[in-house]
C-alpha cells in the first residue's frame, strides 16, 4: 500500500523547505519514498515540476506509475493530447484507485498563481513523526491511499501500454 500526500503552500520558499524536510525524513527512515516532487505555479499559470535526481524508483513500472500519477494530477491537458487513449485508460484506473476527479479538483484548488505543492508517494510513513516534522510548515494537506491491488492494476495497465 502506498500513501499519496499532497502538501500545499502559499509560497515557493515554504514548499522548498518542506520538500527538503521530506528528503531528510526519508534519510531518517520516517518515510519510505516511492516518489517526491515539488510543483510550482508561475505567474503565467504554468506548472513546473521538480523531482530529486537521487531518488530512483525501484523498477521501471513503479517509476512509470509515479510519472502517471503526476500526469493525472497536474499535466493531464498536455499529456492527454500526447498520449491520447493511453492516458484516458490510465486515468480511469487511477480514478478507481483513489486519484479521482474530486481528489484532482482539490489538488487543482491548491495550486493557484504563486503557490506550490509537495507531492509525496510513500510505501511507509511513520504518521506521528511525519506529522510532527511537517507541522512547522503549515499548509494544506490532502491524502489518499493506493492499495496493493490498485497499484498492481495501475502497473499492469502501464506494462500493457
Amino acid at each position: 500500500m502506498s500513501e499519496l500526500i499532497i502538501l500545499g503552500y502559499d509560497d515557493d520558499a515554504t514548499a522548498e523547505k518542506a520538500y527538503n524536510k521530506v528528503l531528510e525524513l526519508n534519510r531518517d527512515f520516517i518515510v519510505a519514498l516511492n516518489g517526491l516532487a515539488m510543483v510550482r505555479m508561475d505567474e503565467k499559470g504554468r506548472k513546473h515540476i521538480e523531482t530529486p535526481g537521487s531518488l530512483v524508483a525501484a523498477s521501471t513500472t513503479s517509476g512509470a506509475l509515479w510519472g502517471m500519477i503526476l500526469g493525472v494530477l497536474f499535466l493531464i491537458p498536455g499529456l492527454g493530447l500526447l498520449f491520447g487513449g493511453a492516458m484516458g485508460a490510465l486515468s480511469g484506473v487511477a480514478g478507481k484507485a483513489g486519484v479521482n476527479r474530486a481528489f484532482k479538483a482539490k489538488v487543482d484548488g491548491m495550486l493557484e498563481e504563486g503557490k506550490s505543492a509537495v507531492v509525496v508517494m510513500a510505501s511507509k510513513v511513520t504518521e506521528d513523526k511525519f506529522a510532527a516534522a511537517m507541522g512547522e510548515f503549515g499548509g494544506t494537506i490532502l491524502k489518499t491511499s493506493l492499495s496493493d491491488a490498485d497499484e498492481k492494476e495501475l502497473e499492469d495497465e502501464l506494462s500493457a501500454e
